[in-house]
């Protein structure tokens, strides 16, 4: 369970038990209507929940999860279940709509599946439903408050229902919290919703909606937080948000919106959130920052923008995330960016920005900086290397593919609290300098498509997190992530979240060279391990086994040499695997993970086989073994043995040892293999 989904959960019950009077005292049992629906509900059920038994328990107000109200002359009526997370399986059966009295149901967190009951929106004195993180299928039902204007909350979210938002959510007049994200709705946006002036927060995202954002969102003056990411709107965003003047988060990112941003939008005094990124709008960042003194996160990456960085953002005192990357932003960045102090979060990657000294001498002075994305800027520029430059708070760099020129800067050594390092495509020589062994929490390092020469450093096995620390990252931070896919049309370039970045070392595309240092194996927490196109050489190392998370495995494109290690049968997680274009040689292992690598995993090695072969070393003699044995039994000794044994016939036919002859004759003979042996 998600925190967000947790944290809701709990607000509701807490809102909910503070609200329901409970007589744990009361003698009454529950009311026997009560008790049999949920006995039917139970029964419903594929699965067992723990403490309903009307045999062992007959008070149902006891049973786990029930909440009961104080008593009547029928006896204590639910008007609660708590079912959340109860691992519960199967479909909901109509009964559940014969708790009358019941106001508050969650299901949430579940694997309930199927379809809802028609009745279950004519209890008259529902007021929380949550039923999230499920599997129920269909239309949501229609005929919502038809009976009960009482209900606050509506949290449908994550399942996979389908169809369009239903019209009559208009008679829901006391709806506070609506949630229908992670569904497959489609349709526009019906304008019952827009009717809701008591709704407090809006969460529509991902989904299938399409159409344009209405004015009437303006009719919504109580709403705070609106999320319609992750849906097909399209058009212009509405200048109607003046009137929301509690509205703190709006988030609209990836979806088909294009024009300006609202002026409306760009002085709101209350925003704290605004999130924009991934859809077309364009013309230049024109926020008001000295209206907007709460805003604490601006997402406005990947649209259109243009025109240089706007110095006015440097008033936006509380930024502390800043995302302004794969736009058509230009020159340089301004100088009063120093004072944004809570900075934490700042990408301004894929755009055309200059100076990267100036950068990076103002951006040291904002000193909670800790994720920092300059990707695809600078470009054939000289990467600063004074080491008075301090980002001491400084978890993540990522300055790739700026085709920048230099060496690795001396003051990369200061910022010890790396744990992810991106340098990759870009110009940079020299050797790989040994003190990267002292970043303890690095955990990604890139430093693929340079120039970078001399062998590998072994301090780089040295490193803490990838030894036997924890590896994952926490960072709630975007990065335009270069993944190469060379071959199919060359690198491409992604969205990643931190969290989803596996450990990682790519040296890949240098000129290292020399062996491949068998302490890598102590690196056990390593997922991908990339040295192709290098000019390393030697053996494999049998000590890799031990890395025993490793998933990706490229040492492609060498000069390793000697046979494949049997031992790294035991990577079992092994899922990609390639030694091709080296002088490796002897046997491919059978095997575990080896049996599904694909032949041009292994291709020109001219010593590599699939079965039944071993290295030329041991299965050829040596030279003069090799002309010894030509001597003997070459095509020399054919020809002398045919030779002395047609000689052999004849001295034997002529002396008589095989026929007699008359003996004048013998001696002729004799005289004719005597001149003839010594005149030869």
């Amino acid at each position: 369970m998600g925190f967000r989904h947790f944290f809701l959960s709990f607000l509701l019950s807490a809102f909910f038990l503070s609200e329901v009077s409970i007589s744990s005292s009361s003698s009454l049992a529950c009311n026997s209507n009560d008790l049999k629906a949920l006995t039917r509900l139970s029964n419903c059920l594929e699965s067992v929940i723990a403490g309903w038994n009307s045999v062992a328990s007959p008070d149902c107000c006891n049973w786990t999860g029930v909440t009961c109200d104080s008593s009547t002359v029928s006896g204590r009526r639910v008007v609660g279940l708590e079912l959340g997370s109860r691992k519960l399986k199967g479909k909901i059966c109509e009964s559940l709509a014969d708790l009358d009295q019941l106001r508050f149901l969650n299901l949430s967190h579940n694997f309930l599946s199927g379809s809802l009951p028609d009745d279950l929106f004519r209890l008259q004195n529902l007021e929380i439903i949550d039923i999230s993180s499920n599997d129920f299928v269909g239309p949501i039902n229609g005929g919502m408050c038809a009976l009960s204007s009482s209900i606050r909350v509506l949290n449908f979210s994550d399942n996979h229902f389908t169809g369009g938002i239903p019209k009559d959510l208009a008679n829901c007049t006391s709806l506070h919290h609506l949630s229908f994200h992670g569904n497959y709705l489609s349709g526009s946006l019906p304008d019952g919703v827009f009717q809701l002036q008591n709704l407090r927060e809006l969460h529509i995202q991902d989904n299938r909606l399409s159409g344009p954002l209405k004015n009437g969102v303006a009719n919504l003056s109580n709403l705070e937080k609106l999320d319609i990411s992750s849906n097909l709107f399209s058009g212009i965003l509405p200048d109607a948000f003046g009137n929301l003047t509690r509205l703190e988060q709006f988030s609209a990112s990836s979806n088909q919106f294009m024009g300006r941003l609202p002026i409306s939008v760009v002085n709101s005094p209350s925003l704290q959130m605004l999130i924009l990124n991934n859809n077309s709008l364009s013309g230049p960042i024109n926020l008001n920052c000295s209206a907007m003194k709460n805003l604490v996160s601006l997402r406005l990456g990947s649209n259109l923008f243009s025109g240089p960085i706007p110095d006015g953002l440097s008033f936006c005192r509380r930024l502390t995330a800043l995302m302004l990357g794969h736009n058509n932003l230009k020159g340089e960045l301004p100088i009063n960016f120093k004072n944004l102090e809570a900075l934490a979060h700042l990408s301004l990657s894929n755009n055309s920005l200059e100076n990267i000294s100036s950068a990076l001498e103002i951006l040291q002075h904002c000193k909670n900086l800790s994720m920092l994305s300059l990707t695809f800027n600078f470009y054939d520029e000289e990467v600063p290397d004074s080491g008075n430059l301090q980002f001491q708070n400084l978890r993540g760099l990522f300055l790739a593919k700026c085709r920048l020129r230099g060496s690795i800067p001396q003051w990369l050594r200061s910022c010890t609290k790396l744990r992810l390092l991106d340098l990759s495509c870009n110009r940079l020589g020299g050797s790989i300098p040994s003190w990267f062994g002292k970043f303890k929490s690095l955990f990604y390092l890139d430093l693929s498509e340079n120039s970078f020469n001399g062998e590998i450093p072994t301090s780089l096995t040295q490193i803490q997190s990838l030894r036997s620390g924890n590896v994952s990252s926490e960072e709630p931070f975007t990065i335009l992530q270069l993944c190469h896919n060379h071959g199919q049309g060359g690198p491409s370039l992604i969205y990643k979240q931190i969290s989803a970045l596996r450990p990682t070392l790519d040296l890949s595309y240098n000129m290292l060279e020399g062996p491949i240092c068998p302490c890598f194996g102590d690196l056990k927490k390593l997922h991908v391990l990339k040295l192709e196109k290098n000019n390393l050489s030697g053996s494999i190392p049998g000590s890799l086994y031990t890395m025993r998370n490793l998933e990706i495995l490229d040492l492609s494109h060498n000069k390793l040499s000697g046979e494949i290690p049997y031992s790294l049968l035991k990577l079992s997680f092994l899922s990609s695997f390639d030694i091709s274009h080296n002088q490796l040689c002897g046997e491919v292992p059978k095997g575990g993970q080896f049996d599904t690598f694909p032949d041009r995993s292994f291709d020109e090695n001219n010593g590599l086989c699939r079965g039944g072969c071993t290295c030329e070393s041991e299965k050829t003699p040596t030279h003069s073994s090799r002309e010894k044995k030509m001597t003997i039994f070459g095509w020399q000794f054919g020809v002398g043995a045919a030779s002395g044994f047609v000689l052999t016939v004849t001295c034997c036919y002529m002396s008589g040892w095989m026929i007699p002859m008359p003996r004048k004759r013998k001696k002729a003979a004799t005289r004719i293999i005597y001149h003839e042996a010594y005149s030869s």
